[in-house]
């Protein structure tokens, strides 16, 4: 008969629901800076934490399976081992994001910016704006967040062009960026952070933008390189609604705050109150499949990296 597989699981969440056999740890019970780590062999670090919830793993002396909240990864790849698994939560933020990805293209065609900062001086000034419909769409980015930012739009008149690097889900690859991206009223960045996306969109791609264009990132800040970034700005020609930056924190002396063309929010992309019953429903049936015999999703090739 077979042994059933246990596993000792530290997560965020004290009402986890996990398959019978395993061992549930929290904060509540099971604090990381106090605690015995070294039986933990599922890690599920925090969501919305930085290097200081990776730290931990070092004490972890049998993790065997790294789960991080995020789709992104990148930070965790330095705090890898011979023998760990490391899985992303790709699916978990695509509707948060999409959806804010989608509100701040809106936001800034329409100038709620400008309308916001009126309001606060009891200001009544009718000006015609744009429109997200009859936009000429670019997204980068073809992974589930950009199919879901797709689905998101099609309701409105718009046409769409994606891009990715593998040319997959009916997108360009990358070759036909430079040709196309003069072309769009909003180009959507929703790709991974890697050797060849970062600066992506430097002085010279950014320049390649038609006038009034509107660069909407919610996916991470080293996409752009921000001093080129700024240098556009300045211009007045084109406009941004970022939720990521270079440097993250931004800083309050950074130039980027004082540009009336630039729309910022504090990376809540995948922060939404949907975050909590979809991260926590994937965390479960993940150990399920752990339970099941089976492999886990979202399997990240870390080494190849």
């Amino acid at each position: 008969m077979m042994q059933p597989i246990t596993h000792t699981v530290w997560s965020q969440w004290p009402d986890l629901v996990v398959p019978e056999g395993f061992t549930k740890l929290s904060p509540v019970d099971f604090p990381l800076d106090s605690s015995d780590l070294s039986n933990i062999t599922i890690y599920v670090q925090p969501y919305m934490t930085r290097n200081e919830t990776l730290d931990p793993i070092h004490s972890m002396a049998n993790l065997q399976l790294l789960q991080v909240p995020n789709a992104g990864y990148e930070s965790a790849i330095p705090y890898m081992r011979d023998g760990m698994l490391l899985c992303n939560a790709k699916g978990v933020h695509n509707a948060s994001t999409a959806e804010l990805a989608v509100g701040m293209a809106i936001a800034v065609k329409r100038g709620f910016p400008d309308f916001i900062r009126l309001q606060d001086r009891a200001i009544w000034s009718h000006e015609r704006m744009g429109s997200l419909n009859d936009s000429n769409i670019g997204i980068i980015g073809a992974g589930s967040i950009g199919q879901t930012l797709v689905s998101y739009l099609k309701p409105y008149e718009v046409e769409i062009t994606t891009f990715s690097r593998s040319g997959g889900a009916g997108s360009h690859t990358m070759d036909r960026l430079d040709e196309l991206l003069p072309t769009f009223d909003i180009i959507f960045l929703i790709l991974p952070l890697n050797d060849q996306s970062e600066h992506l969109f430097d002085a010279r791609r950014l320049a390649l933008l038609k006038d009034r264009a509107i660069l909407v990132n919610v996916a991470r800040g080293k996409i752009i390189d921000t001093n080129a970034l700024v240098a556009e700005l300045s211009t007045g020609r084109i406009s941004a609604a970022l939720d990521v930056t270079d440097p993250e924190p931004l800083p309050a002396d950074h130039p980027l705050w004082g540009f009336k063309n630039v729309m910022i929010t504090p990376h809540v992309g995948g922060d939404s109150a949907a975050f909590e019953k979809r991260g926590k429903r994937f965390i479960e049936n993940q150990l399920q499949r752990i339970a099941d015999g089976l492999e886990p999703l979202n399997i990240i090739d870390w080494q190849v990296l």
